[in-house]
């Protein structure tokens, strides 16, 4: 089945989405964008990324500007966005492509750089470069689904729809248009073909979609049921001292989080803690029990009880008349920070949620 490329591109001609990482028609696309954008989109919806993309950008407004970044600066500018690897290796892949001078251009020499995988490559290389190859993403995926009536569930039918999806652009000259094909296609999937009451009549290719004939273009694509998140539970202390300022420590390099500032805590088990393990201040002890936050990973939702305490040096956060919930591990590492400059540290949305149950000084 041959789909008509130049009946999309005259529909995107029209209804192109205006992003601010987006070429306009006539410009030239700013590979440094281009990449930056695809890695924030990443598990991450449009409408949250175009705040942080615009600030991120007035921070580091090239690639030798976020090259030259201390890793700090780049996970303060990442904060909230969520999956912090990702940032991680943006500076690396920064440094890299710093070095170099320029971006590569083919996909697997972009897919050779940090943190850049199959589909980022593709979306690169297409959109940046105009290579006639089409990046799979959730739209993309869906809308090819419904074209050709999958029936294979998702995950196992992944390979099956990008193997139908490189037949999307067939009619399409080498080269010609390639960067706005591919996004056509994500546009087409985010506005029209959405994943709930799908915009059939609207569609350019309603008349070639093997699904909208069935008359359940809802119905793709087909999805294996998920399996539950498992639940896991922690403490977050916030440890309120001189200055005014609060105790942060640095996370470990690898795991959850890596490398961002959080509160002291416990560390984040499979069960919950039972009602006697203090969520008043029953013992008479300093501590003032706050609320729980809940947060939600991509394999586990989190629910963080959290305390409050105020001290009048640093030396007696250290003290014992801290316990039962502080244990020296849990501060050995940390360092206050003055509450004004909260805002500048790498604090993942989790921590920020914590802090947010505390009232903070004007």
């Amino acid at each position: 089945m041959t789909f008509s490329a130049v009946s999309l591109l005259l529909w995107y001609d029209h209804y192109r989405r205006i992003m601010p990482w987006r070429a306009l028609p006539g410009q030239k696309p700013d590979p440094y964008h281009v990449w930056l954008s695809e890695i924030m989109l990443q598990q991450t919806t449009v409408a949250t990324v175009h705040d942080y993309f615009l600030k991120f950008i007035a921070r580091f407004p090239s690639v030798q500007a976020l090259a030259a970044a201390p890793q700090h600066d780049v996970l303060a500018a990442w904060a909230g966005l969520g999956y912090y690897s990702r940032a991680r290796n943006l500076h690396l892949c920064a440094r890299e492509l710093a070095a170099r001078g320029a971006f590569p251009q083919t996909v697997p020499a972009l897919e050779a750089l940090p943190g850049i995988g199959p589909y980022t490559a593709r979306a690169i290389a297409s959109i940046a470069f105009n290579v006639p190859v089409i990046p799979v993403d959730g739209n993309v995926e869906r809308v090819t689904s419904r074209l050709f009536a999958s029936v294979i569930p998702l995950p196992a039918g992944k390979k099956q729809l990008a193997t139908l999806a490189e037949t999307l652009n067939d009619d399409l000259p080498a080269q010609a248009r390639a960067s706005d094909f591919t996004q056509a296609l994500f546009d087409l999937g985010a506005t029209i073909c959405t994943p709930r009451r799908p915009k059939c009549m609207l569609c350019p290719w309603q008349k070639d979609c093997a699904a909208h004939r069935e008359g359940k273009a809802a119905f793709y694509p087909v999805k294996t049921p998920k399996k539950q998140r498992p639940d896991n539970y922690g403490t977050a202390l916030i440890i309120r001292g001189p200055g005014p300022s609060v105790l942060l420590r640095k996370r470990p390099e690898k795991g959850l989080l890596a490398a961002m500032m959080a509160l002291p805590g416990s560390d984040w088990l499979s069960v919950s803690p039972p009602p006697d393990i203090p969520r008043k201040n029953a013992s008479g002890g300093p501590w003032m029990y706050l609320g729980r936050v809940k947060h939600v990973f991509t394999h586990l939702t989190l629910y963080l009880d959290v305390y409050e305490v105020e001290v009048t040096s640093w030396g007696a956060a250290r003290s014992s008349h801290l316990a039962p919930l502080l244990v020296p591990e849990m501060i050995v590492d940390a360092v206050p920070c003055a509450f004004k400059d909260l805002p500048d540290q790498a604090l993942p949305s989790l921590m920020r949620k914590c802090l947010a149950l505390t009232q903070l000084p004007a």
